[in-house]
């Protein structure tokens, strides 16, 4: 499971938590580290992408 996913999955834990207890700033928390974890899905498909390409651009030199 990558970061972002287990950030997800904390995220969401933390909102439910604090949707059931009242605490808004538990509520808050959760949806930050969602936020997070979709940032860094994000950031790991863009640096997977920019591999690929150097990856493609390398094999190209080798023709």
């Amino acid at each position: 499971m990558s970061d972002g996913a287990m950030d997800k999955m904390k995220g969401k834990g933390k909102e439910a938590v604090g949707k059931l207890t009242g605490d808004r700033r538990k509520e808050a928390e959760g949806k930050a580290d969602q936020a997070k974890g979709g940032a860094k899905d994000v950031a790991g498909g863009i640096g997977d992408r920019a591999k690929g390409v150097k990856d493609s651009l390398r094999r190209d030199d080798d023709k």
